[in-house]
């Protein structure tokens, strides 16, 4: 049942996160689809798996490392895409998603190498509090020039939503499973990985077309910086208050520190991007 709840939960929120970007289009869904929510669950998993506080505090200051890796995850299908060859669709959706992978595996083995070091210096929280701010500032910097984000215009079936859910499930049921076997800090790597990201980035892509998909690129790298702030509030907040009331203040914090001023600035640069056309 540890391993079962929260996977079942992350698989819930990621067909919420790609319905939210169909529908209510690439600037606004993709802000709303990187709300705290998958990180809920793999936390609290985490929390219930991990011996001591010491353990699973490691584990949430590991996460916004994991989280700017997502963001250059993300970057990746806004810049390769235009630069694919032109083939069909679905060949070009096929390497987009094995490069964009590929990186991400990368990047990733050398993050679980570097935080162990970090952890064992006593650097781990320092450096996880200075991503966790970073990750939302790169997201801005990204969406400086607003990108085309339109909705889409076609419906979703039954069968790829629930393909949606059952790959974000699969991956935070993982990472639940790695903080016994692996460690909390090879947890915390695969709580993060982008399970989210890549099912929406596939599903939008094949359902609505590359416009949609590319438009939420930016404010996903942008509200991203939630799930950094969350974790690190959570580390914080559950071993002094319990997860019952330390899980909805570590949400309710890290909205209000990243998802609430991420609205505003793509509202601004939307409206300063307007005037000046």
């Amino acid at each position: 049942m540890v391993l079962l709840w929260p996977a079942a939960l992350a698989g819930l929120v990621a067909v919420g996160a790609t319905l939210a970007i169909e529908r209510l289009g690439g600037r606004l869904g993709g802000l709303l689809a990187t709300l705290p929510t998958t990180v809920v669950p793999a936390s609290l998993g985490i929390w219930a798996q991990t011996s001591s506080v010491g353990d699973f505090q490691d584990a949430m200051a590991g996460i916004p490392a994991g989280m700017l890796l997502n963001a250059g995850f993300l970057w990746l299908w806004g810049v390769v895409p235009p630069r694919l060859p032109a083939r069909s669709l679905r060949a070009r959706l096929t390497l987009m998603s094995l490069v964009s992978l590929m990186c991400w595996l990368v990047g990733a083995l050398a993050l679980v190498v570097v935080q162990e070091e970090l952890a064992a210096s006593g650097l781990l929280w320092s450096v996880g509090v200075g991503l966790a701010v970073f990750t939302p500032l790169l997201g801005a910097l990204a969406t400086l020039h607003p990108r085309p984000a339109p909705s889409g215009s076609k419906r979703v079936g039954p069968v790829t939503l629930a393909a949606r859910g059952v790959f974000a499930a699969v991956a935070i049921g993982v990472a639940v499973w790695l903080t016994e076997v692996g460690g909390p800090l090879a947890a915390a790597v695969a709580s993060v990985f982008p399970a989210i990201f890549l099912t929406t980035m596939i599903a939008v892509w094949l359902a609505q077309g590359e416009a949609v998909q590319a438009g939420a690129v930016g404010p996903m790298m942008l509200g991203s910086g939630a799930v950094s702030a969350h974790a690190l509030l959570a580390g914080l907040a559950i071993p002094a208050l319990g997860p019952a009331l330390g899980t909805p203040l570590a949400w309710l914090g890290a909205v209000c520190l990243v998802t609430l001023p991420g609205f505003l600035w793509l509202q601004w640069r939307r409206e300063a991007s307007t005037s000046a056309s």
